[in-house]
């Protein structure tokens, strides 16, 4: 009798553990989705700003459901530089591209040895793709008789050695560049090479030309009066069948193609979604005409939110949402000028001085909120200072990962906060800030270091040289005084010297 029991004990046990390890199988890592709006401004979003002009009911809602971060700051203030940082974990201003942006035939930025977030979720079991504005160069293959005609004559290059212009017309469009996406951990990819505003105007997947950009467009609102602003494109290179009007929905439908083909793989996934708008063109459709209080931007901005929602219903349909991250964010300020603020009403950068390229916090304090269902708590708020660097760190810590001392330098992992993790949360490391023009500030607890005057970006005055006596320097309390309008810099100079000294610090790792 007592060997039956002891049978039948035995047997039931591993009933139990054959169930539990049916249920680990079925348990997979969190996909991951970033969304990356384009000069999306702080202001822009309803739910940081009362006063918006612009109605952002999707985005609200995703951060109603996650945790908002009221001091999340972009690597830098332009576009290219930051991307690469979101990638690789490191400051831009380490590459080859210390200062701007590379334009649509530039060289590929990402070192072909470099770790990115991509690469590191794909090495522990991760589908990934990126779909969007790439704007990280493309090394394309150039024509049998151009080979050898690339110098600092015929083609923009910088002291690096990079080259961050060419002339379109001696690339062999009918075959894929040698560098791109599939190089640096994505398994699909379907980009716009840069910019909306920058030719080739054309896409490509996997690397591959969908269509030849052998027409021309002779540019669109040139002559404003408002560089950059309105529907406007630079001339160029233009595939027949491209309209600027549907980039943004084109983007979003192939996201969704994306997910759902992902969503009955046991694999988890990573969707890098760097969207190219709000950022000019502002091409709303005719929908969103006059939908806002902000002009056209204002209309294009909502559209971007539309749009996001509609991506966010598909992660539901697909029954992907329980499972998935989602973080939203921007690339850098908005390019919202003063005058703008005076005709609508609104502060696309908030209370915030500045706009896009500047050092001042309205060229690089940003949106960022984070998503995941029954891990962040929903409704919850951060004031952790963080960085955009800091994904392939989270990402490590997602997956189990410790990264080596070659790979992310410049990131910290906020999985601790996102969790509210108290044992294992860490002060927040100090963050370099950087201008179009190269301008160098740090953050460090309440205060903020800019080491030259002047916004070093596009505000006015751009460069201010100091007169006999005057601070050489900007220094400023972000909790007392947010909008950067009391230089304290002569007034602190025991402060100045050991920011300055954490600053080279950090520069000279």
């Amino acid at each position: 009798m007592k060997i039956k029991n002891s049978t039948v004990y035995l047997f039931m046990g591993l009933l139990v553990l054959l169930s539990c390890s049916e249920k680990m199988e079925t348990i997979k890592p969190p996909n991951i989705i970033y969304i990356l709006a384009d000069d999306m401004g702080y202001g822009d979003v309803s739910i940081y700003n009362s006063e918006s002009q612009i109605k952002t009911p999707n985005i609200d809602r995703l951060a109603s459901e996650g945790m908002r971060f009221t001091d999340a700051h972009s690597p830098s203030a332009v576009c290219t530089p930051t991307r690469y940082g979101i990638l690789t974990g490191r400051y831009s201003w380490r590459s080859q591209l210390p200062t701007g942006v590379l334009r649509g035939y530039g060289q590929a930025l990402l070192e072909k040895d470099r770790i990115t977030a991509a690469s590191l979720l794909k090495e522990n079991g991760y589908t990934t793709g990126v779909i969007g504005k790439w704007h990280l160069g493309l090394d394309w293959v150039l024509k049998e008789g151009y080979k050898d005609s690339i110098n600092s004559k015929t083609a923009y290059i910088n002291e690096f050695g990079l080259i961050t212009e060419m002339n379109g017309d001696w690339i062999d469009f009918t075959k894929k560049p040698t560098d791109g996406p599939l190089n640096h951990g994505f398994d699909y990819s379907y980009i716009l090479p840069a910019s909306l505003d920058m030719d080739p105007y054309c896409y490509l997947e996997n690397d591959v030309l969908t269509a030849l950009p052998n027409d021309y467009t002779p540019g669109n609102d040139l002559d404003t009066g408002s560089y950059a602003t309105g529907a406007f494109w630079r001339p160029g290179r233009i595939a027949k069948d491209f309209d600027f009007y549907d980039v943004l929905p084109r983007f979003i439908d192939k996201a969704k193609e994306f997910v759902k083909s992902q969503s009955q793989s046991k694999k988890p996934f990573f969707l890098y979604l760097p969207l190219a708008a709000p950022h000019s063109p502002w091409v709303p459709k005719k929908d969103y005409e006059g939908a806002s209080g902000a002009g056209q931007y204002g209309d294009f901005v909502q559209m971007v939110d539309a749009q996001v929602g509609s991506f966010l219903k598909s992660l539901d349909e697909n029954k992907l949402s329980e499972n998935t991250i989602v973080i939203f964010a921007s690339d850098n300020g908005p390019f919202w000028k003063p005058d703008f603020i005076a005709q609508f009403n609104h502060k696309a950068a908030y209370k915030y001085r500045g706009m896009k390229a500047d050092i001042y916090e309205g060229g690089h304090r940003i949106p960022f909120i984070v998503r995941w269902p029954g891990k962040v708590k929903a409704g919850s708020v951060s004031n952790f200072k963080t960085t955009l660097t800091n994904l392939i760190a989270t990402c490590g810590d997602i997956v189990g990962i410790q990264l080596n001392d070659r790979t992310g330098e410049d990131s910290q992992s906020i999985y601790p906060i996102l969790l509210e993790d108290d044992e294992k949360k860490a002060e927040a490391r100090p963050i370099v800030h950087h201008s179009s023009m190269g301008y160098f500030a740090l953050r460090k607890g309440d205060w903020k270091l800019i080491e030259k005057r002047g916004s070093g970006g596009f505000s006015i005055p751009i460069v201010v040289e100091p007169k006999a006596g005057e601070p050489v320097g900007q220094l400023y309390n972000m909790v007392e005084d947010p909008s950067e309008t009391n230089n304290l810099y002569n007034k602190k100079p025991e402060l100045v010297r050991e920011l300055l000294s954490e600053l080279d610090s950090i520069r000279n790792h």
